[in-house]
């Protein structure tokens, strides 16, 4: 895969711009005192004072200059000072726009793209591919990772076992073009003979064989008038649980890693809710958001989010497919202070890994 390139990234939440002036009345000067308070604070979890800015940055201009734009970021709510005599930090709009306006998404290295190739092309099935995007995620941004499953509804049939495994029961599996596999056990009336078993399967495959899961049920059914008086018990239980199995709502399953990196300072008075909230996966389905251009990272900040339990937490998500077909999305949850470049450039990128093993599942 191709080096990561600084790319485009679609705005959450209100225009900065359309408050009282927005961003362009702020010249290119204090744009990089706000840049260079970003990126302390984030550093340092320390608020940043003037001293700090001309001693670490070259801004080319005196502290006191320093100190009359950063009157005029606060003043615009940008920074705010959290205690009296103590120096500024980033307002979630001051967050915003450095990721609209002063952020670029930040690639990663040959040896960070190695090694998620390495760890993601090892995966043996979708659940696999799932639990190892999550972790990975986890790991390389030190958050909260967040994996929606691909929903069934955009897949389409790539092959239908049916496997004999007691006497009367059969275990039907189901694998998609997407490398999900579903699995169920039949409870057939009566015994099953081999050659019964093989001529479903046989008629299944030549019906549903590259059909979109949602044609499948149309497909299916004049299936039973297809076989012989013996067999259609058997096809009729195999047909109910296929069914079955298709209009559950998969698109709604969700997974996540990394809630021991909420053990952070930032989360000191909102953890008991941040918890609480992962562990709902409607809420989780918010949390990511739409499907929108897969080519963007989409960024929600502090109060952007939806849901009061991540009202002090920043989401960085991606959409992940097979070509041009969208399957779900993924991303990462945390503190506001975040590293954003970094974190976008992780979520994308294993975006783009998770639909290229997919592709080739």
């Amino acid at each position: 895969m191709p080096a990561a390139r600084a790319g485009r990234h679609r705005v959450i939440g209100g225009s900065v711009a359309a408050d009282e002036g927005g961003d362009n009345v702020l010249d290119d000067r204090k744009l990089a005192v706000l840049r260079a308070i970003v990126e302390d604070f984030v550093s340092t979890n320390e608020p940043v004072g003037s001293k700090t800015l001309t001693d670490r940055h070259n801004l080319g201009v005196s502290p006191a200059t320093i100190r009359n734009d950063m009157a005029v970021l606060e003043e615009q709510g940008y920074i705010a000072q959290p205690h009296t005599s103590a120096g500024r930090v980033p307002t979630d709009k001051g967050y915003r726009l450095f990721v609209d306006r002063l952020s670029t998404i930040k690639p990663l290295s040959p040896a960070e793209r190695r090694a998620i190739e390495t760890f993601l092309s090892g995966a043996y099935d979708l659940d696999d591919v799932v639990g190892r995007t999550v972790k990975l995620l986890a790991q390389l941004t030190r958050q909260v990772a967040v994996v929606q499953y691909p929903s069934l509804t955009r897949s389409a049939v790539r092959h239908v076992e049916l496997v004999p495994v007691a006497e009367g029961r059969l275990l039907l599996v189901l694998i998609t073009d997407t490398g999900r596999v579903e699995q169920r056990v039949i409870e057939a009336p009566g015994d099953i003979s081999p050659e019964s078993v093989g001529h479903l399967r046989a008629l299944l495959n030549t019906c549903l064989d590259g059909l979109g899961l949602g044609e499948v049920p149309t497909a299916v059914a004049d299936l039973p008038d297809k076989v012989g008086p013996d067999e259609r018990p058997v096809a009729a239980a195999v047909l109910s649980v296929l069914l079955e199995t298709l209009v559950e709502r998969h698109e709604e399953k969700i997974v996540f890693a990394g809630a021991a990196n909420l053990a952070a300072v930032d989360f000191s008075q909102s953890l008991r809710e941040v918890l609480g909230a992962l562990e709902e996966q409607v809420v989780l389905m918010r949390l990511l958001g739409e499907s929108g251009d897969s080519s963007t990272v989409t960024v929600r900040i502090g109060t952007e989010n939806p849901e009061m339990g991540f009202r002090s937490t920043s989401v960085v998500a991606a959409d992940y497919g097979v070509g041009d077909l969208t399957l779900a999305r993924l991303g990462v949850l945390g503190p506001t202070r975040m590293d954003y470049p970094g974190t976008m450039g992780a979520v994308r990128a294993v975006a783009r890994y998770v639909g290229q093993i997919l592709a080739g599942s």
